[in-house]
């Protein structure tokens, strides 16, 4: 059997992150364009195979847009009093100055700038990344840049450094290591390489099994190059000389073993390393025998001479050290991490302790001081980061941030003193200073923070009065004064003379610095799946499946909620409209005349445009009709004018006065009340002209394109409000052809001229040489972008249509898109009339996308289904190249602009034969367009898209943190689509979708920054399990807590108890059951277990019942274990529970109230730790063996059957009377279930040793196979074949196929997949939740599809290249001695498949032509196959 891997969601969180210069923009301190703010450094962060690189920004805060309103009202003056914005400089032709009547507020300048993540460039890796580092090598003296260093699971390294060219990262060389002796007998796979860097970039480091790190050193200066040239007798073109393996136990000291972490410290001549081992293993029992195991070693890497001497040896450390925090050079020494206490430890071997519980001085010899006896911390989990050379925050597994100071006696250290909690965070897995006051902690299980600290010197009052330290604290480097003032932050004395004091006495006042915390902004992230299950949700009137997942930790836990389309809510139904053929809701003012001038009634430029008007048209009855409609009092909508003709299009016009409608003969010029005021026919002289198919608008701009392939070009104006025809003669012949053509106003300044030396300076279509131009140009400049028949794509600068670009990579969709710098292409009418061809663009755009700042995109859609979308990226001018012969008409300026392609969709497209051209063919024709809009969901954000209408339509939408989504919108098609703030909402959306028109808002707080929109639900705690309760739509949920722990004896005296300072009971896992509503998410009803006993597992089950008609009924089944302590065995329960309706409150919401009812407890000798239903029975585990009972009367349970099976059973799952154990030891049981008489018969088993976390029944097209994972992430399918003689008659269960996931899956749903070929039974689908917070889907594959994709992912795997030079086909390859060659075969890989569709168009058909098929064959079968549900 044949199936398909796909990840559907990426890996959520940060576990690794660095921060460098990465990116032209820092070096030059802006970004793209002129207008953004300041970038100041990069942040690059990773979390299992996601790569992820960001920009810093620093820019003024957001102003809301009701506070711009109320400066923007008190900014007004008389007008026509002075000159202000609105005036503007006009052509030489000397009008002079002209007020446009519109006065705009000078926002002032706020000195206080905050500081932002903005999203770059993120990559799916094929592999696990174990650290990131920065290091500059001989070529950043060139550039100035910082090169990437990441390292990986499987001992590799790869130096990345950024393209300008390429616009992404590149990769300069990888380092593999995974043939080391110490990678080959490599026998714990729980081993993880660690990456570190020396801090002035002389090595990296690499650390790997059997105590030894792979040292790879780079040069720095050309002295070093030279050396190495003569050393090796030729030259080196590499940034690094050859690395090698450093066996710390023979090639340093032999009692370096097992270590635990290491660092480089700064300030030496040689690079030199901090190691942290163990070289005597012990444990908590042990403690009598081994204690402070733990040791330091300080040595010098001599790279040249290959010798290593130990500086400092440090021994007798707590056995329970767990990192190392390097000094600054200016202090030296190291700071030693352990659960109990923290450990400076200087270059003399002084060690300075301070225990933050009472368990410190227990477990260690060392001599301490006595801890506090109000401290009872706990740091595993904790993460160290210095934001001064004397000042560091311990940031502990809660979140709790403490700085702690170093108290300096001369030049030696003399105590470390712990200060209180000055803030809240995150959850941390990796804390970095960004720069002298950011800092940046990543968290595994929850968003991502950037802090700001800020310092600030205070009075220091006397300590008698000070009762509460400051609630954030920084610490100057300044004298002492007595140790009381330790407490609170060093002291310094400063001296003022006192002004006006009689005696002239100088008054001594003690300050103190303290930080201040502020947020600034954040990362967000949902962290590890623990479980799901899917519900019902409301998008629009629709019911869909929504994925509920337990997800993230501790104070972070919660539910998050996936939906496949962008969740909507329909706000009202406007039949009367129609608008099958198109929607247009306009901002059109009525205008007053200032200076013979017409403008609207002055707005501010951030003031909220609302909509007046509404033109919808449709195709039936012929010709068509178009409606103006207006909004009546009662929020109504009325249509005042009817106007036989179908519109094309339809703007606002004049400064908004009038508006522009486009029909298919004709251009109208109407009044805001729907009179037309002007009428073009289009008309060549007294001969009509084929139809208009498509215009673009842009005041004063219009541009119409015919169904011949002809175009008409119009201006407007502002004089006369009317409009007239443009002369195109500089475009070439007036009968040339163009298939697709739009406008674009750049309002940042990107789209940036730069003319050749030919022209006088003076060429100024940047300065605006008409008043119309004038009027509605202001700062923005105007383009007109057109695409001729051979697949030229032209952009002409506006008003003098001038040729600034031209490329012709436009047609095959190819990822950079740069000037060819070619003059102007003919493009004549052929005769006989061209027919179009799949590669023509149908459709193009160029709109501005993103969220607190726009960036310029590029839309493209061909006729054969491919959509691209490309960035507008700033590059320098292209030199001109000497054409030999000379061409006739040179380019004379060239537009600094280059695109890059950031995504690739393919759609199906239905053909209409062209002989088909009747009334009901053109009623069912769909139009696929795009439609920019404007929208803002909640008062803080506003957002630039593009929505897609037609077949799939779908949302294009870029967000500051996530880059670039298309998100699916969920119709079935979208015939129109228009943003509305008719009603005065300006989140509102207008769309003719199959279910008419309607008004719709997108659902509130959803997040679109990862690849499905989702909805984070904060419940402060952490779930382990999730079902959904059908009959009742509710959701039982277990959350997992923590409670203190006491062991007694069995006459139930407590065995220990606290006997101490800052020592306390231990903690264990508890858990409570909650019923919740998942419309308001509201918690209904809970059963809380003894605080010993936490759920293992829970299900929803039918069990037979006497009490309803049916003979069954849902019950919620739940196994428990029953801790007990170290001494004795463990116990279990099993649980049946039933969700009754009860009276509710009428005050309450919801209205109808649920409660849990326990109907039955039944006690185990061990845990009970799956369950499931079969047949009406229960099937539960207890230890070693599986139990099927019947609920006897609603209150007990009966056995019936059971089985001796593995170890330890971790899943159930039962298909008709066929049941599936997954075992932790003893691999996958495929069992049946006999009622007559009842009996648990074995049918076949996996006699090797593996483990099992999840299993399930995977089926399709009559055939079955068994899905399993384990906890490294390997996925395997197995076969029960009786004809095969290797399974000994069906006993053995075969394993045909392993393929390595690299992360552990916690939880599986089982779906139905339905394909187009109506089957009786629909094949099964697989989604699972990982660790890592990704969802990945399995799916079944047909023969003929599977052996085309096979090929084609052979020859991605050898011909395309991958980032950081990593080998897909090895990233899959499971490890297994009892087969000749890998089980890979029968499992594709979508991450590496999902790289086909981002290829340009002749690359696609170059690799498809190698593996003897089509390349939209091949498209079809993928965009078949990665549907998520």
């Amino acid at each position: 059997m044949h199936a398909l891997r796909h990840d559907i969601l990426p890996p959520s969180g940060v576990e690794f992150a660095t921060t460098l210069k990465l990116t032209p923009s820092t070096i030059t301190g802006f970004s793209s364009q002129e207008k953004l703010p300041r970038v100041l450094t990069n942040v690059v962060v990773s979390r299992s195979n996601l790569l992820r690189i960001f920009e810093v920004w620093e820019q003024p805060p957001q102003i809301s847009t009701y506070i711009e309103n109320e400066r923007e009202r008190r900014a007004h003056v008389r007008k026509g009093t002075e000159a202000v914005e609105g005036e503007v400089e006009m052509d030489e032709g000397g009008e002079g100055w002209v007020n446009m009547g519109s006065v705009k507020a000078t926002a002032k300048k706020d000195p206080s700038m905050v500081s932002r993540f903005h999203f770059v460039r993120e990559h799916t890796l094929h592999g696990t990344v174990t650290g990131m580092e920065s290091v500059r090598i001989m070529s950043t003296y060139d550039d100035q840049l910082d090169r990437l260093l990441v390292s990986f699971k499987d001992a590799k390294i790869a130096l990345l450094e950024w393209s300008d060219a390429a616009h992404d990262l590149v990769t300069v060389s990888i380092h593999t290591y995974e043939r080391a002796p110490q990678m080959v007998s490599l026998d714990s796979p729980l081993f993880r390489t660690e990456l570190r860097a020396d801090p002035l970039s002389r090595c990296a480091a690499l650390s790997l099994p059997k105590d030894a790190f792979a040292i790879l050193p780079f040069f720095q200066t050309q002295a070093e190059l030279d050396v190495m040239e003569q050393e090796q007798n030729h030259t080196r073109d590499v940034p690094y000389s050859p690395s090698f393996v450093l066996d710390l136990v023979n090639d340093v000291d032999e009692r370096i073993r097992n270590v635990i972490d290491f660092v480089f410290l700064p300030g030496y001549n040689n690079p030199t390393v901090a190691v942290l081992c163990q070289s005597e293993q012990t444990w908590a029992g042990r403690l009598k025998e081994y204690r402070d195991t733990a040791r330091l070693y300080i040595f010098t890497l001599d790279l040249m001479s290959r010798n290593y001497p130990i500086i400092t040896a440090v021994d007798g450390l707590p056995y329970d050290s767990v990192s190392l925090l390097p000094c600054a050079t200016s202090l030296g020494g190291v700071i030693v991490l352990t659960s109990n206490s923290i450990i400076y430890v200087d270059q003399a071997a002084r060690r300075v302790s301070l225990p933050v519980n009472g368990w410190a001085t227990r477990v260690s010899d060392m001599p301490m001081p006595p801890a506090d006896k109000d401290l009872g911390l706990y740091l595993e989990g904790s993460r160290l980061v210095f934001v001064d050379e004397k000042t560091f925050f311990v940031i502990r597994k809660d979140g709790m941030i403490h700085p702690i100071e170093i108290i300096l006696d001369g030049r030696t250290v003399s105590k470390l003193v712990l200060l209180p909690v000055i803030a809240q965070t995150t959850i941390p897995a990796v804390a970095k200073l960004l720069n002298d006051d950011l800092l940046f902690v990543g968290s595994m299980v929850g968003p991502s923070v950037l802090m700001k600290t800020a310092r600030e010197e205070v009075p220091l009052e006397l300590p008698a009065q000070q009762t509460g330290v400051a609630t954030t604290m920084n610490f100057s480097d300044s004298m002492d004064l007595d140790d009381d003032d330790d407490l609170y932050g060093d002291s310094q004395t400063t001296t003022q003379m006192a002004v006006g004091a009689a005696s002239g006495a100088s008054a001594t006042t003690k300050t103190r610095s303290i930080i201040h915390l502020s947020l600034c902004d954040s990362l967000p992230a949902y962290g590890p799946i623990a479980d799901m299950t899917f519900s019902l949700a409301k998008n629009g009137e629709r019911f869909v499946p929504e994925l509920v997942a337990a997800t993230g930790a501790g104070h972070l836990g919660g539910f998050t909620l996936f939906q496949r389309d962008l969740p909507t809510r329909t706000k009202r139904k406007l039949h009367v409209l129609g608008g099958a053929r198109g929607i247009w809701s306009l901002p059109v003012r009525q205008s007053q005349r200032v200076n013979g001038l017409s403008y609207e009634k002055s707005m501010g430029p951030f003031s909220a445009e609302i909509d007046t008007i509404i033109i919808s048209t449709d195709a039936n009855p012929t010709p068509g009709v178009s409606r103006i409609a207006t909004r009546t009092a009662k929020t109504d909508v009325a249509i005042p004018t009817r106007i036989p003709g179908t519109t094309i299009s339809a703007a606002p016009f004049f400064q908004r006065t009038t508006i522009l409608h486009v029909m298919t003969n004709a251009i109208r010029v109407l009044e805001p009340d729907g009179n037309e005021r002007q009428l073009i026919k289009d008309m060549d002289g007294s001969l009509p002209r084929a139809k208009i198919k498509s215009c673009s608008i842009c005041d004063p701009f219009v541009l119409i394109l015919r169904e011949d392939e002809s175009i008409g070009l119009f201006i407007g104006e502002t004089e006369r409000g009317k409009i007239r025809r443009k002369d195109m003669s500089p475009m070439g012949d007036k009968t040339s052809r163009y298939i697709a053509g739009c406008f674009f106003t750049d309002t940042i300044g990107l789209f940036d001229i730069e003319a050749s030396e030919t022209t006088p300076a003076a060429h100024a279509d940047k300065n605006t040489s008409t008043l119309q131009a004038a009027v509605t140009a202001g700062n923005r400049s105007q383009w007109l972008v057109l695409v001729r028949p051979q697949g030229v794509m032209e952009i002409w600068s506006l008003p003098k249509l001038t040729l600034v670009f031209s490329t012709t990579a436009i047609s095959t969709l190819e990822n950079i898109l740069v000037d060819s710098c070619s003059p102007a292409a003919l493009s004549l009418p052929q005769d006989p009339p061209r027919k179009p061809q799949d590669l023509d663009i149908d459709q193009i755009l160029v709109a501005p996308l993103g969220e607190t700042s726009l960036v310029p995109h590029l839309f493209a859609f061909s006729r054969s289904g491919n959509m691209a979308i490309y960035e507008a990226l700033p590059a320098p001018a292209p030199t001109e190249k000497k054409a030999d012969p000379p061409l006739p008409n040179p380019r004379t300026a060239f537009l600094k602009v280059k695109f890059h392609k950031v995504v690739s969709k393919t759609f199906e497209i239905q053909r209409v034969e062209e002989t088909e051209k009747t009334v009901l063919a053109e009623h069912k024709r769909i139009s696929r367009t795009f439609v920019p809009f404007m929208t803002s969901p909640n008062m803080e954000c506003t957002l630039a898209g593009v929505f897609f209408t037609g077949d799939r339509p779908c949302w294009i939408i870029a967000t500051d943190k996530g880059g670039l989504r298309v998100v699916p919108s969920g119709h079935t098609v979208v015939y129109a689509f228009t943003a509305c703030s008719l009603w005065e909402s300006k989140g509102d959306f207008l769309l003719y979708s199959d279910e008419g028109p309607t008004l719709l808002e997108w659902a509130p707080e959803v997040q679109l920054d990862s690849c499905l929109p989702y909805r984070s639900i904060p419940r402060s705690r952490t779930y382990s399990n999730v079902i959904f309760e059908h009959s009742a739509s509710l959701i039982v949920a277990a959350s997992s807590l923590q409670a203190r722990f006491a062991s007694y004896d069995e006459d139930g005296n407590i065995i220990w108890e606290p006997d101490g300072n800052g020592v306390s009971f231990p903690h264990a896992d508890c858990s409570t059951l909650e019923l919740i509503s998942p419309e308001h998410w509201v918690t209904m009803d809970g059963y809380e277990f003894a605080s010993n006993e936490f759920v293992n597992t829970l299900t929803c089950v039918s069990l037979e019942t006497t009490s309803t008609e049916s003979g069954s009924k849902n019950f919620i089944a739940v196994g428990t274990t029953i801790n007990r302590g170290e001494d004795l065995a463990v116990k279990g329960a099993t649980y049946i529970f039933e969700v009754v309706e009860v009276v509710s409150d009428p005050n309450w919401t919801p209205k109808r109230w649920y409660k849990l009812k326990m109907r039955v407890r039944d006690d185990a000798k061990g845990p009970v730790t799956a369950v499931c239903g079969i047949n009406g029975y229960l099937v539960s585990s207890m230890g070693q063996k599986i139990f099927v009972r019947a609920l006897d009367l609603d209150e007990r349970l009966v056995g019936v059957a059971f089985l001796d099976v593995g170890v330890y059973v971790t899943s159930l799952r039962s298909m008709k009377n066929l049941l599936l154990i997954g075992d932790a030891v003893k691999s996958v049981w495929l069992v049946a279930f006999q009622e007559d008489p009842y009996k648990l018969v074995t049918l076949a088993k996996d006699v090797r040793k593996r483990h099992a976390t999840t299993v399930d029944f995977f089926f399709a097209g009559g055939e079955l196979a068994i899905a399993s994972e384990d906890e490294e992430g390997v996925l395997r399918l197995f076969a029960y074949d009786p004809s095969d003689l290797e399974s000994r008659g069906g006993q053995h269960l075969l394993c045909h196929t392993e393929f390595h996931g690299h992360k552990e899956c916690r939880s599986t749903i089982m779906i139905a997949r339905r394909t187009k070929d109506e089957q009786l039974i629909p094949q099964a689908k697989l989604v699972s939740g990982f660790t890592d917070g990704s969802l990945s889907t399995l799916t079944p594959v047909d023969e003929a599809v599977f052996k085309r994709l096979q090929l084609l992912q052979g020859q991605l795997t050898r011909n395309v290249q991958h980032t950081a030079g990593l080998n897909p086909k090895a990233h899959r390859i499971v490890r297994n001695d009892a087969v000749s060659k890998p089980l890979s075969k029968n499992v594709l890989d979508g991450q590496l498949l999902s790289e086909f569709q981002v290829l340009g168009i002749s690359r696609q058909n170059e690799i498809t032509r190698q593996i003897g098929t089509e390349r939209a064959l091949v498209l079809h079968d993928w965009s078949s196959l990665i549907v998520p549900w």
